[in-house]
């Protein structure tokens, strides 16, 4: 059992006569030191010296008996053992906090943190008032946005950086989980005074022969109008890539080039008049996904709030 820096008992070396003492400070260090890179750069944010630092971490190898990191210099790299070790650390610590912090709670309190990674889309139009609304049934609970593009949400659940993900499309990273969340629907708008907002339609000479003002590379909008688009024309001239929605509906609004936006994002300069939606044969329907990553610890505050997503 874990209590304060109480030892982890195990056989040491394969050696039954013998029993190693693992610490939480000394997971507390490997932790530390995966995500920062550096023994420094722990003791910081640990708040102990560096030599009691590096000497934690030298004690946790020594006692299993394994290396966790490559030392090419200053900088501390994972090896595929700390790789491996680094979600379980993590996930023994994450008890260890929620267990102290049930000590002092009502039997019906939800407490925790929860950092919860977004892509654009989702976390500017759908995310905060589901996180009020999540907060005040729950209101120990600290949850915490981080708005992303859907390449890097993908890749801070892969480091470990977030706990849960929502993302535009589907998840295709196969170390991760992903479930469908709920359905969005793109439009491809322009200006009043486009030529094409009197026609109302746009085909496939007209995709090929348009500018185009789109998200960056990564982006979750602009990977669904390219799966759509690209078999059927050769390219999309991107006349510029902006990485927030309101940039690109400025952009289109100036007649600078076609966009192609979630009808969340637009509701609002669709009702004013202000762009025009353009039909068309594309099949420009996706869902928002949950994704996560199947070794990390899903506390009683992740699985409330991924219940909450889907009532």
């Amino acid at each position: 059992m874990l209590y304060g820096y109480q030892q982890i008992t195990k056989p040491y070396f394969g050696r039954t006569d013998m029993r190693s003492h693992i610490t939480l400070r000394q997971l507390e260090v490997f932790v530390a030191v995966a995500r920062l890179g550096t023994v420094s750069a722990a003791a910081v944010r640990l708040k102990l010296s560096q030599s009691a630092t590096s000497q934690a971490l030298s004690d946790l190898e020594h006692q299993l008996g394994v290396a966790l990191f490559e030392r090419p210099g200053r900088r501390l790299t994972l090896n595929d053992i700390g790789h491996r070790l680094l979600p379980r650390a993590e996930q023994m610590l994450d008890q260890l906090q929620e267990f102290m912090v049930a000590a002092h709670e009502p039997d019906d309190a939800l407490q925790g943190m929860l950092m919860v990674a977004a892509s654009a889309t989702i976390g500017t139009y759908l995310l905060p008032p589901l996180a009020g609304q999540f907060g005040a049934l729950h209101p120990g609970v600290d949850l915490r946005l981080r708005l992303r593009n859907t390449g890097e949400v993908i890749a801070d659940i892969q480091r470990f950086e977030a706990d849960l993900g929502l993302i535009e499309g589907r998840c295709h990273e196969p170390g991760l989980a992903s479930e469908a969340w709920c359905e969005d629907r793109m439009e491809i708008v322009c200006a009043p005074n486009h030529p094409l907002a009197q026609l109302g339609t746009i085909d496939d000479e007209g995709l090929a022969r348009e500018d185009w003002i789109l998200r960056e590379p990564g982006s979750g909008s602009r990977e669904v109008l390219e799966a759509a688009v690209l078999p059927r024309v050769t390219r999309l001239r991107v006349r510029m890539e902006l990485g927030q929605h309101e940039a690109i509906k400025q952009a289109v609004a100036a007649g600078l080039g076609l966009g192609c936006l979630s009808r969340l994002s637009v509701r609002g300069e669709l009702e004013r008049g202000e762009l025009k939606v353009l039909s068309h044969d594309l099949p420009l329907t996706r869902h928002f996904s949950l994704v996560w990553h199947p070794g990390r610890y899903r506390s009683p505050v992740w699985q409330a709030f991924k219940v909450f997503l889907f009532k």
